[in-house]
């Protein structure tokens, strides 16, 4: 927040309570017309740093040429006109060419009440824009694993942030429901499956599936060897294995509309389905509209024959049509194979027209992982060619992969951490660190449990979140849950911890009264936090950033146990200032719930 002009001024019109800087922005601007009858200058407010005394911090450099004098007797002139005519200005202290404000005590006081007053706190007013997100788009070969899970989480904790920031948000999925890959597990099943189902094996559906892709991908292996072994080279035999063509003919077949084929694939899929829908309700995320290549990719075929009868793209000798990016300093992109079938970019093109004329979007975000940067600059480019001038609202949110300590995970090689077992590790991990801990021995059995469901959940959650999306992130299941630390359960303690002191307070008979005393410096440290919200929400958006609000958070929480720890609350005998504390609690809770939902963890008001 450096630059006030640069970084919030497109953020002014949207904050239903007062903006901090936004208001000290415009008691210097009236200073400056006064002082230097200058209707506009460039303004640089930034939060004040922690070694210097203030609140909010001036860059005066650029008002020096309007004073003709130098930065530090500018910062003294509009420091004395600002504590002389704006009662919230307590003081302020110039450092070199930097002027520290530092607002008064019933400043922070009225801010709490705006706050309290807020029944949305955070959430910024309808901006008129409707922003899709995709995430998820998982292919029905196997079950979602933890890169799935880092991608589930981020795109709804993005929707969730993004509706936050006033935009109409559609959430939607893609399945990649066609293509070799499923038809590798079909015929894997075909051959080695002797009939089993769900049911007859008692598997969950997407599991068994996977499966089978594994047991293609080991046959592969043994044909691809035992070519090599006959003098056949390595990248001729990749290509001649018996296994590969049939699978290829298999998805030759599937899109000529072959009846067997096409039943069998509709009842693989139907297992795969069940199964995702399991987990999804598991993570707790959810989509207002789901796509299905299947359905989407003859939208894209009839893109490709546009773009051939316009010249945008070409046709080569065996048949297959390519579109020439090498002019824009990429290389030639394949969009129908030789024999007619298509490929991603071909469904992508489609299904983005599609999007765009049912809902008109402002801006459509992918979410998808880091190793498809190309894929999402070739389709954004090929969109233009055709002359869709919304390509450029398109944005591809970039992730960084998850990695585990033993290295990365391959799914034709069944070495991922499937997300039904993390799931699970996660609340029977929360169950033992609880139990060891002490910290649910006062709460009743059956509420244990859904307990651990809570705890073992926001702690992936919130692991995975907390890092900036577009950094690769080593996942490691023992960190997250930790009642000490960034952690979501340390977040989730201390909520439950608000919630008790209230409880107690309400059994006292005590109410909570937001300006039923002053603040003491205490107090304003933590309304000051709560104050960023707002900013955060803002900024959050706009970098497409759940970590901006999960470490926030962290930070709230850390600056509350700290106070609780030093601050008597309900031993307190000023009768006003305990009234006056419990409100600050109650906001505090309301900011931590807030924060947290964005997340899409929940906080449970007993630990």
């Amino acid at each position: 927040m450096a630059n006030f002009a640069a970084s919030w001024v497109k953020y002014i019109n949207l904050f239903d309570i007062m903006n901090v800087e936004l208001y000290v922005a415009q008691k210097v601007e009236d200073c400056i017309k006064i002082l230097y009858g200058s209707e506009s200058v460039p303004m640089q407010l930034q939060k004040t740093r922690k070694e210097f005394e203030g609140d909010i911090t001036l860059v005066v450099f650029p008002l020096a040429k309007l004073s003709g004098k130098s930065p530090e007797q500018t910062g003294a002139d509009v420091g004395e006109w600002l504590t002389a005519n704006v009662p919230q200005v307590e003081a302020f202290n110039v450092v070199k060419g930097f002027l520290n404000i530092k607002l008064s005590k019933d400043f922070w006081r009225e801010q709490l009440l705006q706050i309290a007053d807020s029944a949305s706190f955070g959430y910024l007013p309808a901006s008129g824009k409707t922003v899709m997100v995709e995430y998820s788009s998982p292919n029905t070969n196997k079950p979602l694993h933890l890169g799935h899970i880092r991608n589930n989480l981020l795109g709804h904790s993005v929707a969730k942030i993004l509706a936050a920031n006033g935009h109409q948000v559609i959430k939607v999925n893609l399945v990649n429901d066609r293509g070799i890959h499923i038809c590798k597990s079909m015929l894997a099943w075909q051959k080695f499956g002797n009939g089993e189902t769900p049911q007859s094996s008692g598997k969950k559906g997407d599991h068994l599936v996977g499966e089978y892709y594994v047991r293609f991908d080991k046959e592969y292996k043994r044909q691809v060897s035992a070519l090599m072994h006959t003098g056949i080279p390595e990248d001729e035999a990749k290509k001649k294995a018996p296994i590969l063509q049939e699978a290829q003919n298999m998805l030759l077949a599937w899109e000529q509309g072959n009846d067997e084929i096409f039943d069998l694939w509709e009842s693989m899929n139907s297992w795969v389905y069940e199964g995702f829908d399991a987990t999804y309700k598991k993570l707790g995320v959810s989509f207002d509209k789901t796509y299905y290549e299947s359905r989407t990719y003859l939208l894209g075929k009839e893109l490709v024959k546009e773009g051939l009868k316009k010249g945008i793209f070409f046709k080569r000798e065996d048949g297959s049509v390519w579109c020439d990016l090498t002019p824009d300093g990429l290389d030639q992109k394949l969009l129908l194979r030789s024999d007619g079938t298509s490929v991603y970019m071909t469904q992508d093109l489609g299904t983005a027209r599609h999007r765009f004329s049912e809902y008109n979007f402002s801006e459509l975000v992918y979410v998808v992982g880091n190793e498809q940067n190309y894929h999402f600059q070739v389709l954004k480019l090929i969109l233009k060619k055709l002359g869709y001038a919304w390509s450029d609202s398109i944005y591809h949110l970039s992730y960084g992969m998850v990695e585990l300590p033993e290295g990365k995970m391959k799914s034709r090689e069944g070495t991922v951490v499937d997300a039904d077992d993390l799931i699970d590790a996660m609340v029977a991990t929360a169950r033992e660190t609880s139990l060891e801990l002490g910290k649910l021995s006062d709460i009743p059995q059956e509420e244990q449990q859904r307990l651990f469901h809570i705890v073992g959940l926001g702690a992936l959650k919130y692991f995975i979140l907390k890092v900036d999306p577009k950094k690769t992130m080593l996942f490691d299941p023992k960190e997250s849950i930790d009642f000490n630390g960034n952690t979501g359960p340390f977040i989730q303690y201390t909520f439950a911890r608000i919630c008790s002191v209230l409880r107690k307070a309400q059994e006292q008979q005590v109410e909570a009264n937001a300006g039923a005393a002053a603040l003491g410096e205490r107090e304003v440290e933590l309304v000051k936090n709560m104050a960023d919200f707002p900013q955060v929400v803002a900024q959050a958006g706009a970098e497409y950033s759940p970590a901006l609000i999960a470490n926030y958070t962290f930070d709230l929480a850390k600056e509350f146990n700290q106070y609780y720890h030093d601050v008597s609350i309900l031993k307190e005998e000023n009768v006003a200032v305990k009234q006056q504390r419990l409100a600050l609690l109650q906001q505090l809770g309301k900011a931590l719930k807030t924060a947290m939902d964005l997340l899409g963890i929940e906080l449970p008001e007993r630990m």
